[in-house]
């Protein structure tokens, strides 16, 4: 199946604790905008997310971190769409060494994991690929 990947860096304004972390639904929101890429690709519309099975969050996201999100639909049922979603952090700040250092990680941190699933009603189904 065809993946679909964005990569963006947390901002400040992306940050919702203490320390600049970043809060866990930010993920989940760029997991949607996967999601949605991936049935415009796969369908012609924007459809709907129904749900999260699973979602893991496996290590912590701060403001200036760069992050890349890909996402995979793994099976096809007449109008759902199960996908797969991770996001990585590539690369990282090094205020440590100065306020404009940074790091690209050789290799990237999985930050979460998810398995949802998402419908386009059949009526909305522009594209014959299911």
């Amino acid at each position: 199946m065809e993946e679909v990947m964005i990569r963006l860096r947390m901002s400040a304004s992306d940050a919702h604790y203490g320390g600049g972390l970043v809060d866990g639904a930010k993920m989940l929101a760029l997991f949607g905008d996967v999601a949605t890429e991936l049935l415009i690709r796969h369908d012609g519309d924007e459809g709907l997310f129904r749900a999260y099975e699973q979602v893991d969050f496996l290590a912590p996201v701060y403001a200036g971190d760069f992050i890349e999100v890909v996402g995979r639909i793994i099976k096809v049922g007449t109008t759902s769409r199960k996908m797969e979603f991770e996001a990585r952090k590539v690369i990282i700040p090094r205020y440590d060494i100065s306020d404009s250092a940074c790091d690209v990680l050789a290799t990237p941190i999985v930050v979460c994991k998810a398995i949802g699933t998402c419908i386009v009603p059949k009526d909305k189904i522009r594209k014959g690929n299911n």
